[in-house]
């Protein structure tokens, strides 16, 4: 028997409609690294469209599984917080990875450390 027909359409269309919502807030992040043009505005656009289309998609998987199974699915609240903390942490990194060599190759004017 497959889990997808005793699946009850009320969780069908609340797992759909979250995942929509997800890839849709991960598209318009990607849109938003095409189409700005300086690098520190260009990393904030992915950085926020993937945490809003992580939360998303842990909610999707957590309705979906935990239905299927027939108990709650919390152990995929672990992936959404590996996802969530990594995401500013990585962006932080590249950010100042930036800036030094901003500061050292180009010597630019560029905030003060």
């Amino acid at each position: 028997m497959n889990p997808l027909d005793a699946l009850p359409p009320w969780v069908a269309v609340l797992v759909g409609v979250m995942v929509l919502l997800g890839a849709g807030f991960t598209f318009v992040g990607s849109l938003g690294l095409l189409r700005l043009r300086d690098f520190y505005k260009r990393v904030h656009a992915p950085t926020l469209g993937t945490t809003l289309g992580t939360f998303f998609m842990v909610a999707a998987s957590i309705a979906w599984f935990s239905v299927a199974q027939g108990r709650p699915a919390l152990h995929v609240i672990l992936i959404g917080v590996f996802l969530t903390l990594t995401t500013p942490i990585t962006l932080m990194l590249l950010v100042r990875a930036a800036l030094y060599r901003n500061r050292v190759e180009d010597q630019r004017q560029m905030p003060p450390q």
